[in-house]
């Protein structure tokens, strides 16, 4: 095998860290011993054994490794954090070589992993499917590089391009699978948002109850705090974020968190303050309009449904062309990245 074959088995590795590693990046690694995997490990959770630690710790015979070669998806840490650094551990076991995909633009990183490496005499090689790990870890890499978290905006709108009805009522514009699917992707992202009409409209719990998964932080946005407290939202099952411009006030899993003005610059700056590296955002209308125009969102998910409402609250706009289309039941899924 090459060194691309074993570095798309990483990312393979990679991807099981999913929804349980941020702010972390997700990490797989794999060790290689004279053309055979004698180690294999993945970044399983945030605060626990990082990829490498896992994929040493799984090599039976741990003399092989000073004559074997680790192909990891980022460069391999070089600061004590929740563990020590992995650089220094692959330094400490002697391996003869070690092949990265991605260097990390973490500052705490920044490529003196790689130095620890080299300076112990290891080979060092980087840039090996580097494209595909960067897009593996967009988010992570748009929180170090954006300081802000990834933005997803996603919809559900009707045949002829409302998102609910004159009343305000959206209840259920997509089939059954979609909004399966739409419980798996909270699962994998840090916060969900929505904005004071869909809460008060909707009454919407946020929750991953139709799959398998932690619930995202629920972020809310209500400048004068007119929502009433016994919405589902406020039921404090969940930790949730309340964007205004009156007061702070914390409570359990509810927390007040007073702006001067509420925007898209201003809510994901302080989202970002918490580590909170993934965002979608999930209307209403007006709300997703204003990320839109900010130009601050990375990925769009609209569901274009069969049905038709005839008169309603309109979609919002798009000008582009969906990078991806995939039929989801009777609904068409359109995917867009921005820039």
């Amino acid at each position: 095998m090459s060194h691309p074959e074993y570095m798309r088995r990483a990312l393979e590795l990679a991807e099981w860290g999913r929804g349980h590693v941020s702010p972390n990046p997700m990490v797989g690694c794999v060790i290689v011993h004279e053309d055979r995997i004698i180690g294999e490990g993945w970044h399983r959770e945030y605060g626990g054994p990082h990829a490498e630690v896992h994929a040493v710790n799984s090599v039976e015979n741990q003399a092989l490794l000073s004559d074997s070669t680790v192909y990891v998806t980022l460069e391999p840490c070089a600061h004590w954090g929740k563990t020590p650094p992995c650089a220094n551990l692959l330094v400490e076991k002697k391996v003869k070589k070690v092949v990265i995909a991605a260097t990390d633009s973490n500052p705490l990183v920044g490529g003196k992993g790689i130095d620890i490496l080299k300076n112990a005499g290891i080979e060092v090689e980087s840039g090996v499917l580097e494209k595909e790990a960067r897009w593996q870890n967009r988010r992570f890499f748009t929180q170090i590089e954006k300081q802000r978290p990834y933005t997803i905006l996603k919809w559900a709108q009707t045949q002829d391009g409302f998102v609910a009805r004159e009343n305000f009522d959206s209840k259920w514009i997509s089939n059954s699978q979609s909004r399966q699917l739409v419980h798996k992707w909270r699962a994998e992202e840090d916060a969900i948002l929505v904005g004071k009409n869909t809460a008060a409209y909707d009454n919407p719990r946020l929750d991953v109850r139709d799959w398998v998964g932690k619930n995202p932080i629920r972020v809310v946005l209500d400048s004068r705090l007119f929502l009433p407290k016994g919405l589902n939202l406020f039921d404090h099952s969940i930790p949730t974020l309340v964007f205004n411009t009156l007061k702070s006030e914390t409570e359990e899993n509810l927390e007040l968190i007073q702006v001067p003005e509420i925007t898209p610059e201003t809510v994901l700056k302080e989202l970002h303050s918490r580590k909170i590296q993934s965002l979608i955002v999930e209307g209403g209308s007006q709300v997703l309009t204003q990320f839109i125009q900010s130009g601050l969102w990375d990925e769009e998910r609209i569901f274009k449904a069969q049905t038709r409402f005839g008169r309603g609250i309109s979609a919002p706009e798009l000008n582009q062309n969906p990078s991806e289309t995939l039929s989801i039941g009777t609904d068409r899924l359109d995917i867009y990245y921005h820039g």
